[in-house]
């Protein structure tokens, strides 16, 4: 297939290489985001570039990716200027810290968040979907909704669920106005670059941050407190991140930490999922053919009831779906920068210390010496007789070594229950022909909403009746 553009796009989906004015250029540019790439980063394994903030090595090879993420990763932490950035939003959470600091909250909260405490959310997740299909059927058939829009709206309840149990219901406004006035990375510039700026910045940042959290804070201390207290608290992630210890210490996290890590959860987690969601939808709308497959499979295998964790593991189409999406839109396609600490060769070549790596899921995963056809979306693509040879770093949506998103198990277990409770209820068309446009601030969001459809599903409702 030949390429169309520098900055690739589902053939007549999306709107091509955004205009941007220079400032969002420069941001573009320090966050390594897609339409900043250079052209030759989709085609060759390793591409140097000089920047504002010295060497960058772009890396579109996957075994390069592991050389830095994993073998050697090392030799390549994260940015200084990227943790300073997720410090000022999260606090202490693990976006925002590194070194000794980091590996201890990463090993007191790994527990929380392995295959068995997952397995223990699929409950709240499929209820809350529940939820917001008895929403829909309120509406008329055929109701336009923003789809981006509806599907934040939901994962907010699923991790407010998920995080504080019952009571989170009771906090969805409350959190959902603190997460809306919360700064954006867009709010930095390049002046962030410069230590006295920074720290300037810096404390006005702490004071806005402070009043704008204060009220949602003391929710969280409330809930600590009562936690803590109780005989019998309940079975939510709030709950194991307080009983938490460090393997190695036996030490817990601090009413602090715990707060810094439920932030930065609730900021990481439902956006990205909500940013997923949004992108399934939409190729569901652009590919009849697979959106078939996918209902005949919810048909066969639950038949109209809601799904539950066990049926995970017998939906392969769904799954091949979801992956296929996250492939082809990333919820961060611009994955966070590295820093060599020590020289090193990078794939023949020699890199001095100090030079930056970019890794960039949205480049990888649609490199052309690695994907065939990288553009067109087949889900069949991970069937494993496709998958055998293909290296595992050639997806990573969720990042990849040491420091892979630390829930992207429960990530992508909630998007499989979101999408087989409502795809066996509904089909999202798209509201207009118009081109959908990238808007890229950490995730990848349909620019200005994703208006669709809501067509209600004649056999999904007649297998609720038969109930």
């Amino acid at each position: 297939m030949p390429d169309r553009d520098a900055y690739p796009v589902l053939p007549g989906a999306l709107a091509g290489r955004p205009k941007l004015p220079l400032k969002d250029r420069l941001r573009g540019r320090r966050l390594g985001m897609p339409w900043s790439m250079p052209d030759e980063v989709f085609h060759q394994p390793l591409v140097h570039k000089r920047g504002l903030i010295g060497d960058l090595y772009f890396i579109g090879d996957p075994a390069l990716a592991r050389q830095v993420l994993v073998e050697n990763a090392a030799n390549y932490p994260k940015a200084a200027l990227e943790l300073r950035l997720f410090s000022a939003l999260f606090g202490q959470g693990l976006l925002g810290i590194d070194g000794d600091l980091w590996r201890k909250h990463r090993r007191t909260m790994a527990p929380a968040f392995d295959p068995r405490a997952v397995a223990t959310y699929g409950p709240a997740m499929a209820e809350c979907s529940e939820a917001f299909v008895r929403r829909w059927d309120a509406l008329p058939d055929g109701q336009v909704v923003d789809a981006a829009e509806e599907m934040t709206g939901l994962t907010l309840s699923i991790i407010a669920r998920t995080m504080f149990h019952r009571e989170g219901e009771g906090l969805e406004p409350l959190i959902m106005k603190t997460l809306e006035d919360t700064p954006q990375l867009s709010d930095f510039n390049v002046l962030d670059v410069l230590p006295l700026v920074w720290r300037l910045r810096m404390k006005a940042r702490e004071r806005r941050m402070a009043a704008l959290f204060r009220p949602l804070d003391g929710a969280i201390a409330d809930m600590i407190a009562a936690r803590e207290a109780s005989a019998a608290p309940p079975n939510d992630l709030l709950s194991r991140l307080i009983a938490a210890r460090d393997e190695t210490t036996g030490a817990g996290l601090t009413a602090q930490e715990i707060r810094d890590e439920v932030i930065t959860i609730f900021m990481a987690g439902h956006e990205t999922t909500a940013t997923a969601m949004a992108w399934v939808w939409f190729l569901l709308a652009k590919h009849p053919a697979e959106q078939a497959r996918l209902h005949a499979e919810l048909d066969q295998v639950l038949a109209g009831r809601t799904p539950g964790q066990a049926d995970i593991a017998d939906l392969p189409f769904t799954r091949r779906l979801v992956d296929e999406c996250l492939r082809l839109f990333p919820p961060a396609p611009g994955m966070s920068a590295r820093v060599a600490a020590a020289p090193d060769v990078l794939g023949g070549r020699a890199v001095k210390a100090g030079a930056y790596m970019v890794l960039a899921p949205w480049v990888l995963q649609r490199h052309r010496r690695t994907w065939e056809d990288p553009e067109r979306f087949d889900p069949n693509r991970f069937l494993p007789e496709r998958s055998e040879g293909r290296a595992r770093l050639a997806t990573m949506p969720f990042g990849a070594g040491p420091r892979v998103c630390i829930g992207q198990l429960l990530a992508v277990n909630e998007i499989i229950l979101i999408l087989a409770t409502m795809a066996q209820h509904y089909v999202l068309e798209l509201a207009s022909d118009a081109p959908v446009e990238l808007h890229h601030n950490v995730t990848l969001r349909p620019k200005g909403g994703l208006p669709m459809r809501l067509r209600r599903r004649a056999r999904a409702t007649a297998a609720v009746a038969a109930e």
